[in-house]
């Protein structure tokens, strides 16, 4: 390993030197070194914002009503909006993102800029555990060993010292929690790239499963998109046992990390050691005898060298097209630096493959008032677009000459990132359709996802039918994204999900090897995805009534069964992807509501009205914890009720024609009273979710559901002063 120059940390980089390049959705921060370049490129308000910095930006009149609420906030938030058209945002929670791209970095002899290491440094001093200085899987939840040992690897990687007294706290309690070897998976994989573990405390992750013919019930191709994306590049890695050369910093980590002397643990007995907040989905007993089989019997019997290359060769082939397909950015940044490190190995450290790789993890890095984070994919950049333009349609606002040039920018973003084409090769490497799609984030990553052609198509046709907009995607545009569309149905259920159709049955998480999440294997239905759908196609017949009408009104039918067979005895819906039941009641009541299903004419509508309404506060507002999500039973937020799931909540209630009104004015007297004189709301807690298990931010919701609650209310009741 060549001798490479750590970086030198400080304090606190000049967060006035701080600027968000966004080209056609591609976001980087950069650091400028001279005062000439600060002086060429002027700060933007929205690089101040999301900074913590002051904006400048001027108190507003008190407003009376809820569309002067919804002005003020429109006042406030389009000047996030970024020169392409989009608004961008962290998305940050999750704290085993950031480890992964520290070590790859380390292990690939990248160099890590001084300013990138302060503010990753201070990211992580700041979400470090105000009592116990751990930290979790997320930034709301408990220390783990996973979030303890990675983040407190990637400070000493970053240069702080173990005599930091952060490293001090968080390193008793790891200790505490048994040392690293009580890490799950993917701790035990990255550590031991690093040589700190030996690769025999981790179980297999055999690349030859790549080999089983696709008609085998769990050959990859059948698994959970990004679970197999992760087992691409992670299997390609351990089938090499590949780890950098020992260095001074990794002998003193193997001092620091473990509670016992290195020189004594038993790496083999301690492959299935892990931590108990660690182990949410314990590793079943199937699971443990295929391990044991592959361990005791395959790898030193049947292993041969020719099935190896044969496995690798295969591995790395994929591994290129899904570099290719997403120039080199792949699907998350969980993937990607495993990906990454596997270039290196194969390729070498000067080779394209590996530059590329480097050059692309920056569009996972974001900074913010506490520090450089990763977010958990590179951005949101078409997800947060369609949803503005909605709320701003939703509180009708769309003619109003004063609005038209942000929006008409949103809608020429949202032209640009359609998908035009299928991938190259899409049978081979196992991707869905996407013709005619849109990602979530940006069309090089590249994967469509149900709900985002959804809601971009609905923002698309909406605007475009509006007086005074462009007509900026023609018929066949459109669809194409319906014949897309068409394909997330799931024929048994009528349910759609989320990246592709799920290809195999929810046994196969007895497979589930994370053992930090759940439902991460296979692809399931979800609520929200399917609403998403069902609304984007009720408004596409709307003006076409005539094209695939057979195939929509089917699929309508189907998917609207689906959200009633869904729905909890108790009226709830579980949500997948936002917290939780105040989530998905939003969406089932709006896909109730678009079939002509309402409070006053639907048993489901009514029950799910009626949930809503039983769980809001005294004060008017909603309060839903991740908790949740974990224990899938609805489970309040400590810190009260909460703007964002108080819009979501009062959505729902509006879209299914809920007939009282009191419980909705005070919900959205709660949205105002938390408004701030510049119009903005101020961050709560986390909003997001994934894999139940691991909370994600969206810190634009704070914006875009409120204007869309008190838009909606005003359209519906009249733009007067809440009584």
């Amino acid at each position: 390993m060549k001798s490479i120059k750590g970086p030198k940390l400080s304090a606190r980089t000049d967060y006035t030197r701080w600027r968000l390049l966004d080209e056609a959705g591609r976001q980087t921060w950069h650091y400028l070194e001279t005062d000439e370049a600060v002086k060429a490129w002027p700060q933007s308000i929205a690089d101040k914002w999301h900074l913590n910095m002051p904006t400048g930006l001027p108190d507003l009149p008190t407003p009376k009503t809820p569309l002067d609420s919804v002005k003020n906030s429109l006042e406030f938030f389009q000047h996030l909006q970024l020169p392409p058209g989009n608004w961008g945002c962290e998305y940050g929670g999750p704290m085993f993102l950031l480890p992964g791209v520290v070590i790859s970095w380390y292990v690939t002899e990248t160099p890590i800029p001084d300013h990138i290491a302060t503010e990753m440094k201070n990211y992580l001093f700041a979400r470090a555990h105000p009592v116990d200085g751990g930290w979790g899987l997320h930034i709301e939840g408990e220390s783990t060993v996973f979030g303890t040992a990675m983040n407190y690897t990637a400070l000493r990687i970053l240069g702080v010292s173990e005599e930091d007294p952060v490293l001090i706290k968080a390193r008793g309690t790891l200790h505490k929690m048994g040392g690293a070897i009580a890490g799950p998976h993917w701790a035990k994989f990255w550590l031991s790239v690093l040589g700190i573990c030996q690769w025999e405390i981790v179980n297999p992750i055999p690349p030859e499963f790549w080999l089983l013919p696709d008609w085998f019930p769990v050959s990859p191709w059948r698994w959970w998109v990004h679970t197999r994306m992760v087992f691409l590049g992670s299997g390609f890695i351990w089938s090499r046992r590949w780890t950098i050369k020992e260095t001074p910093l990794i002998r003193q980590l193997r001092q620091e990390l473990f509670a016992e002397p290195y020189e004594s643990i038993d790496w083999t007995g301690n492959r299935n050691t892990i931590y108990k907040i660690d182990n949410y989905h314990p590793k079943c007993w199937l699971l443990n005898v295929i391990n044991w089989i592959l361990v005791n019997i395959w790898i030193p019997y049947f292993r041969a060298n020719w099935i190896i290359k044969k496995a690798e060769d295969w591995t790395w082939n994929l591994i290129q097209m899904e570099d290719k397909n997403t120039d080199y950015s792949d699907i998350a940044p969980v993937s990607m630096p495993m990906n990454f490190v596997a270039c290196y190995i194969r390729e070498g450290p000067d080779s394209f493959s590996v530059q590329r790789h480097r050059d692309r993890m920056a569009d996972y890095l974001w900074v913010k008032g506490e520090g450089m984070l990763v977010n958990g994919t590179n951005g949101v950049q078409c997800w947060d677009t369609a949803f503005t333009i909605q709320a701003v349609m939703d509180a009708g606002l769309a003619e109003d000459a004063k609005w038209k040039p942000m929006l008409t920018r949103a809608l020429e973003f949202l032209e640009d990132q359609q998908m035009r084409e299928n991938v190259d090769d899409q049978a081979i490497c196992y991707r869905q359709q996407r013709k005619g799609g849109w990602a979530f984030s940006n069309k090089v990553q590249g994967y469509a996802v149900s709900d985002c052609i959804s809601e971009a198509l609905k923002a698309v046709l909406l605007l475009q039918r509006t007086p005074g907009y462009p007509t900026l995607l023609e018929d066949q545009r459109i669809y194409d994204a319906i014949d897309t569309l068409l394909t997330y149905q799931h024929a048994w259920s009528g349910g759609c999900a989320s990246y592709e159709q799920a290809r195999q049955g929810e046994w196969l998480e007895l497979l589930n090897a994370a053992e930090v999440f759940g439902r991460i294997m296979v692809e399931y239905d979800y609520p929200e995805c399917t609403t998403a759908v069902v609304t984007a196609l009720s408004l596409f017949s709307k003006h076409y009534p005539d094209y695939r009408a057979t195939d929509i009104k089917t699929f309508k039918a189907k998917a609207v069964d689906y959200i009633r067979n869904a729905q909890f005895p108790d009226g709830s819906w579980y949500g997948s992807w936002g917290i939780c039941f105040t989530y998905a009641a939003m969406f089932a009541l709006e896909s109730l509501a678009s079939i002509g299903e309402y409070y006053e004419n639907s048993e489901h509508s009514r029950k799910g009205c009626d949930f809503l309404v039983s769980k809001q506060r005294a004060d008017g507002g909603w309060s839903e914890s991740y908790r949740s999500c974990e224990t899938m039973t609805y489970v309040e937020h400590p810190t009260g009720s909460q703007v964002v799931m108080t819009a979501w909540a009062i959505i729902g209630l509006l879209e299914a024609g809920y007939p009282h009104r009191r419980p909705i004015e005070k919900g959205l007297k709660l949205i105002m009273s938390r408004q701030q004189p510049n119009g903005e709301w101020l961050q709560e807690a986390i909003e997001g979710v994934f894999n139940k298990s691991c909370m994600i931010s969206y810190p634009n919701y704070k914006f875009i559901f409120p204007i869309k609650a008190l838009g909606m209310y005003a359209r519906k009741y009249g733009d007067s002063p809440l009584q």
